[in-house]
């Protein structure tokens, strides 16, 4: 068994007469409103990894400038958990339910691949990042070889005349960002 597999498993406690492990996925958990922050600290005092995609951005008001963080995606925060910690994440009230995939009943889980390439592109981008949930074609496969997201890989498009390179997550679309044509390769 590899190391990567064996940090994303999680044992129950000796007795349980269980001695299964269960593989952690990461999930997207509905909220309510303006919960999510709430949720996520909850989630990590219990023990469970979560993640909420924040974006800090500048405002401007007529007096003063302010920066703020904005979520990206309101009303959502992506679960790393195994079977037992998905369940417990449902005993708190804010959070709803799992999305699911149309017409299955247990939760969809989004690639550790695409999840990493998303906080990837968070951490380090210096422009804005946006969320396109309208179906886009297939753009061409790139890896970023200057700046900030150096080492990215996603799909090229060019936006209203822009280049944007983008990050597919299941179910939700894809996370973009204004990216200079000088700045990529294709992948072959």
């Amino acid at each position: 068994m590899n190391q990567s597999f064996k940090e994303h498993q999680t044992t129950l406690p000796v007795g349980t007469g269980k001695s299964v492990a269960y593989p952690k996925h990461w999930y997207v958990a509905y909220v309510r409103m303006y919960h999510e922050k709430k949720v996520s600290e909850r989630l990590r005092e219990m023990g469970i990894e979560s993640f909420i995609p924040i974006q800090e951005e500048m405002h401007q008001w007529s007096d003063r400038k302010k920066k703020v963080e904005r979520v990206l995606i309101p009303m959502m925060v992506f679960v790393h958990a195994d079977a037992i910690e998905r369940r417990e994440a449902l005993t708190l009230t804010a959070v709803s339910r799992y999305m699911v995939m149309r017409g299955e009943s247990t939760p969809a889980i989004i690639p550790d691949e695409q999840m990493e390439r998303f906080r990837f592109m968070l951490d380090y981008s210096e422009e804005t990042v946006t969320i396109n949930d309208a179906p886009l074609e297939k753009g061409a496969s790139v890896r970023v070889i200057k700046g900030p997201l150096t080492g990215l890989e996603g799909e090229l498009w060019t936006v209203k005349g822009k280049s944007q390179i983008a990050v597919r997550i299941d179910l939700l679309g894809c996370a973009c960002v204004d990216m200079p044509r000088g700045y990529v390769e294709l992948i072959k």
